[in-house]
């Protein structure tokens, strides 16, 4: 037990005098003055040893302190965090390693540090769990989407971001005006030329990319992209999961450049601020996903150029050609197949696969399945 709190001292010197006359056991003396035997023979010890100065309270401060940094250590945590207002200790801890640093804090001593001196948020929230696959290397899907829009004084901003599956790489970040074919297609050829063709790009369904039905997806836009000899995936209606890597993205970029800024005077003020920030994302910002190592780590550019002119369509020597119509259709043993208004004037082919039953291409890409035993309609 404790000593009561009113007269901590004095009681200590009226503890150790009255035992020295030897008038009461060491037992009762512990009973009058509510403490433990421990307790009693520790200021009688320390009277003892020291006298009256070993009475008085110690710190309790160890001596030696494993989770205390040093006041460089600490100064580059903070100096960190500072430029990085929204990156917590993990990030903090792998960013410093990386740069080389001699005796750097663990992570839980970081967050002790922000939490020290100020900089750590009250309202952190428990990392959600995803559930994620990943793609095999570099380029083999990126995934595209727009962020939702907000305003600015010259109009709404609609960001499209592009990111590599594999490394988390961001591949684009413009600040658009609209959410237009066009618009998107000048995005697109930039990251081509500068980046290369991946394999196959993930999307959504909704506009300029998805024509918002399951069976028949496609747009200009997409079928432009397969041309170019990409294939073309559309995320599940109403699974944003789907995407869970560009939403993972959105969130980031909203949490360090969108939230708490000030009214952005233009489009040239959000893409400045973005050009700002995509390099620290791409080359300085450890990854959890990837154990703490930076994008830029893992991404090499595509070995497939962006050509100079969209290559020729050919097809296998079995295949039945027919050229789409202007309301999306095709003509095939007598029948009409809506196939989709994307593919108007470019020509499909069609490839047995049973007895009755074909398949539908634009260039590599599988459209869907006919069967001639069926209702005239394109399955997926």
């Amino acid at each position: 037990m404790s000593w009561k709190e009113r007269t901590c001292m004095s009681e200590r010197r009226e503890f150790v005098t009255t035992a020295a006359t030897g008038e009461a056991t060491l037992s009762e003396l512990s009973r009058e003055y509510e403490i433990s035997r421990k307790t009693a023979y520790k200021w009688l010890n320390r009277f003892a040893a020291e006298g009256w100065d070993g009475l008085t309270d110690r710190s309790r401060r160890p001596h030696h302190s494993p989770r205390r940094a040093s006041p460089t250590a600490e100064a580059l945590v903070c100096d960190l965090r500072r430029q990085h207002p929204k990156w917590g200790g993990r990030k903090i801890h792998y960013r410093l390693v990386g740069d080389g640093y001699a005796d750097v804090p663990a992570p839980s001593t970081i967050t002790d540090i922000l939490e020290r001196n100020g900089l750590l948020e009250s309202d952190r929230r428990p990392a959600k769990a995803w559930q994620r696959f990943e793609a095999e290397k570099p380029n083999d899907l990126w995934q595209m989407d727009f962020k939702g829009h907000f305003a600015t004084e010259e109009g709404r901003c609609h960001p499209l971001t592009i990111l590599d599956d594999h490394s988390r790489f961001n591949i684009c970040l413009a600040a658009c005006t609209d959410e237009r074919t066009e618009t998107v297609r000048r995005q697109l050829v930039r990251a081509f030329e500068r980046y290369g063709l991946p394999e196959r790009m993930l999307m959504d369904n909704g506009p300029p990319w998805g024509s918002g039905y399951v069976v028949q997806p496609h747009t200009h836009l997409t079928a432009w992209v397969i041309r170019l000899g990409i294939r073309v995936s559309h995320g599940r209606p109403y699974h944003p999961q789907t995407q869970g890597k560009e939403e993972r993205f959105h969130a980031s970029l909203k949490l360090e450049v969108l939230s708490g800024a000030p009214t952005w005077q233009g489009f040239s003020d959000v893409q400045g601020a973005f050009d700002a920030w995509q390099p620290v994302y791409n080359y300085r910002r450890p990854h959890q996903a990837l154990a703490y190592a930076t994008p830029a780590s893992r991404y090499a550019p595509s070995p497939r150029p962006f050509p100079d002119r969209l290559p020729d369509i050919e097809y296998l020597p079995g295949d039945r050609v027919r050229k789409v119509q202007i309301g999306g259709e095709i003509s095939f043993h007598g029948r009409t197949f809506h196939v989709g208004r994307a593919f108007c004037g470019e020509p499909v082919a069609l490839r047995a696969v049973g007895d009755g039953v074909w398949e539908v291409y634009y260039c590599h890409q599988r459209l869907g399945k006919l069967d001639l035993a069926s209702p005239p309609a394109l399955e997926v």
